[in-house]
């Protein structure tokens, strides 16, 4: 008997990922820092407490920077979205 196959590859399936605990779903090839605008987060503070979000977008600029699965000072205007990942803005 011959088993169906599934009609999307790996790499075309949507990504689940959590932004500050908000579950959000990418295509493939979307970067963290599209995914942290996707839910309204903010990158950083500034010194006089004013939000912050990417600015560059080619890693110069440190704008971006997140935790990811606990590791700090990301550039997520460089990193892809994978399933599972955990960024924190803050």
């Amino acid at each position: 008997m011959l088993e169906a196959k599934d009609s999307l590859s790996d790499s075309a399936r949507p990504i689940s990922l959590t932004v500050n605990d908000v579950a959000v779903t990418v295509s493939a090839g979307t970067t963290i820092a599209s995914a942290v605008l996707m839910v309204s987060a903010h990158t950083r503070t500034s010194v006089s407490g004013q939000p912050r979000a990417p600015l560059c977008g080619m890693g110069i600029c440190f704008e971006c920077r997140v935790s990811i699965n606990g590791k700090p000072h990301q550039r997520s205007c460089q990193i892809l979205c994978e399933r599972g990942m955990d960024v924190r803005t803050t």
